[in-house]
């Protein structure tokens, strides 16, 4: 009897220190973002939380499908644009991978958890390449931004990465985009190339996926900083911005810049589709994205501008 009274005291001292940690687990979790206002706020961290959705699922005014590394910026464009146009109140926004939102556009629909969604969007946001796979959806194209590479890493940089090249490192464990899901995997496949020759490319996307030491996403704006937050990942190329951001949320990251003879740059092109449910909104969210006010959001948040 007193072997089991002291086995459950001390499953009972056990309690608070596995409710610390399972608190600690989701500590960095998205959405990152603002939620909008409700009375009713019901976000459960890696139960019930949709990150890449946003605004008004119901009778859209405007609805936009931005590339996924951008919703950092969404609060306060999707704000300036409704205060600008206060016609436009009810704004639904995807940031999924440019890749999966081409997929949506084209059958018609996507499911996420037990949710269907079939709603089609007014304008359509992606890297150049990406929208000049489908010219024949658009009436209107601009570039309205610019990106580049980097590399994220922890706090204090423990396994002292440097460049690309250290990437191939079989100590190095690596957050990388998967190029079928995300337009980025193909920049970076280009830029390990630039760094270190096919042999790097080989080394990160086929010997370290093999050995698992290279982790292959397929939403890298969320899954590289979580990975790299969780200490599940010690290195994370991405878009410049990704690291800028989590720098801007105070999270325990560094960012480690890709010299110019190594990186890549990517322009953002934006396209109003030809069947837009809501022609006039999507024409003025086009003009809107262009003016001096979107810019400067978008510079605030690490993006280069056109």
């Amino acid at each position: 009897m007193k072997i089991v009274r002291q086995l459950f005291c001390a499953a009972i001292a056990l309690i608070p220190l596995s409710s610390a940690v399972y608190a600690q687990e989701h500590r960095f979790d998205p959405p990152w973002n603002t939620p909008p206002e409700s009375k009713v706020q019901f976000t459960v961290p890696g139960i019930d939380n949709v990150p890449d959705l946003f605004g008004d699922i119901n009778d859209p005014q405007l609805v936009v499908f931005f590339a996924g590394n951008q919703f950092m910026v969404i609060d306060e464009l999707i704000a300036a644009f409704k205060k600008k146009h206060p016609q436009y109140q009810r704004v639904f926004a995807e940031t999924l991978p440019p890749g999966i939102l081409a997929k949506q556009i084209a059958e018609g629909s996507i499911v996420i958890g037990n949710m269907r969604i079939t709603l089609k969007p007014d304008v359509y946001t992606a890297g150049k390449s990406r929208i000049e796979q489908t010219p024949e959806w658009f009436s209107k194209t601009q570039v309205y931004a610019k990106n580049r590479l980097a590399i994220m890493v922890q706090k204090d940089n423990p396994k002292k990465v440097k460049g690309l090249k250290d990437l191939g490192r079989k100590d190095l464990r690596v957050a990388m985009p998967n190029p079928d899901f995300e337009g980025i995997g193909k920049r970076i496949e280009e830029a390990y190339v630039k760094a270190g020759g096919e042999q790097l490319k080989e080394t990160v996307m086929k010997t370290k996926v093999k050995d698992k030491s290279t982790y292959l996403t397929q939403i890298h704006h969320r899954q590289s900083p979580m990975r790299i937050l969780y200490n599940q990942s010690d290195a994370a190329p991405v878009w410049y911005t990704e690291a800028y951001y989590q720098k801007m949320l105070g999270h325990p990251v560094e960012m480690i810049e890709v010299p110019e003879t190594e990186n890549i740059r990517s322009q953002y092109l934006a396209g109003q589709l030809k069947n837009a449910p809501h022609p006039k909104a999507a024409k003025d969210f086009m003009d809107f994205l262009v003016s001096a006010e979107a810019s400067s959001i978008y510079k605030k948040f690490g993006f280069d501008l056109p």
